[in-house]
C-alpha cells in the first residue's frame, strides 16, 4: 500500500461514521442530476395535487408528465428508480388513507401500505442489489446519533402540546374515541399509531429517499422526500400548521438517515414522537382518567 493511501484510510476513519446506505448508492458523480428536475419537481406537484389536494384529473395529467419524462430519459437507473416511485404515488393517490380503525380499514390500509415497501424492495433486489438495504442496526454507536434520540424527548412533548393545544386545537378530534375509554379503542389507537409510524420510516426514508438519493445530491432527495411525506400525514390527518411541522420533521429524518445509514435512530425518534401524540388524543378525549400506555 503506497503511503498516500494510506493516509487517507487513517483519514476517513478519524472523520465519522461511515456513509449511510443512501449515500453509499450515490458515490458516483451525480453533477449529470441538474436534467432530472423536470421531472422530479412534476413529481412533487403531481404528489400533492393526487394525496392531500385529490385533484385527481390534474393531478394525473402532471404524473402523466412526469411519467413521459422519465420514459424519455436515456438513463436506466432513473427510468427504474423513478418509474418505481410513479408507481407508489398512484397506489397512495387511490389508498384510503385515514385514521378509520375498523377491521376493514385496517386490512385495506395495510395492502396499499405494504405494496409501495414491499413491491420496490423486491424489484430492487432483483434489478440492484443493495440499493433498498433494510439496515436497522449500527456497526457502530456514535454520541451524535444516541444525543439527538435524546433531544427528541423533550421536543416531541413539547411540539406536540404545541400543536394539539394552542396552534390547532382540533387536531385531536381526526382521531375519533368512544365517550368512555375502551380496551379495545386504546389498543387499536396504539397499534395504528405505531405501525403508520413504522411504515413512515420504512417508505419515505428507505424506499423514497434512498431511490431519489441515488440519483440526486442529499439535499435534493431530501426536499423531495419531505414533499412526499407532509402530502401523505396532512391527508391522514395532519392539517392546519401540520404541513411546516410534519416537513420539517421529515427534513431531520432524511438527514439522520444520510448521516447513518440505518434505520434504528429514525425508528426510535419516529416511535418517540408517536408516544406523545397518543397521549395528546388521550389527554384530550379523558381529560382526567390518568391514561398512560405503560
Amino acid at each position: 500500500m503506497v503511503k498516500g493511501e494510506r493516509v487517507t484510510q487513517l483519514q476517513a476513519q478519524i472523520s465519522g461514521p461511515p456513509m449511510g446506505a443512501a449515500s453509499m448508492g450515490s458515490m458516483r458523480d451525480t453533477a449529470d442530476w441538474r436534467p432530472l428536475i423536470p421531472a422530479v419537481v412534476s413529481f412533487c406537484v403531481a404528489t400533492v395535487l393526487l394525496i392531500p389536494l385529490e385533484w385527481f384529473v390534474p393531478g394525473l395529467i402532471v404524473w402523466g408528465l412526469c411519467a413521459v419524462l422519465v420514459a424519455r430519459s436515456g438513463r436506466a437507473d432513473v427510468r427504474r428508480n423513478l418509474g418505481l416511485l410513479l408507481g407508489c404515488l398512484l397506489v397512495l393517490g387511490f389508498a384510503p388513507i385515514n385514521t378509520n380503525r375498523d377491521t376493514r380499514h385496517f386490512i385495506e390500509l395495510a395492502s396499499a401500505f405494504g405494496a409501495v415497501i414491499f413491491v420496490p424492495y423486491l424489484w430492487m433486489r432483483w434489478k440492484a442489489p443493495h440499493q433498498l438495504d433494510w439496515r436497522f442496526l449500527p456497526r457502530k454507536f456514535w454520541w451524535r446519533d444516541i444525543i439527538y434520540v435524546a433531544i427528541s424527548f423533550p421536543l416531541a412533548w413539547a411540539i406536540i402540546q404545541l400543536y394539539f393545544f394552542t396552534l390547532n386545537p382540533e387536531m385531536p378530534t381526526h382521531w375519533p374515541m368512544p365517550v368512555e375509554p375502551t380496551d379495545d379503542a386504546l389498543r387499536r389507537l396504539f397499534i395504528g399509531i405505531n405501525a403508520v409510524g413504522i411504515w413512515d420510516e420504512l417508505f419515505f426514508i428507505n424506499t423514497v429517499y434512498v431511490l431519489l438519493r441515488a440519483l440526486l445530491p442529499a439535499r435534493v432527495a431530501n426536499a423531495a422526500q419531505a414533499v412526499v411525506y407532509t402530502s401523505v400525514l396532512y391527508h391522514m390527518a395532519f392539517t392546519g400548521w401540520g404541513f411546516l411541522i410534519v416537513y420539517l420533521f421529515a427534513l431531520t429524518q432524511g438527514a439522520m438517515y444520510e448521516r447513518s445509514g440505518i434505520l434504528l435512530w429514525v425508528l426510535i425518534v419516529h416511535l418517540v414522537v408517536d408516544y406523545f401524540l397518543v397521549l395528546a388524543i388521550l389527554q384530550y378525549h379523558y381529560p382526567g382518567h390518568g391514561l398512560v400506555l405503560f
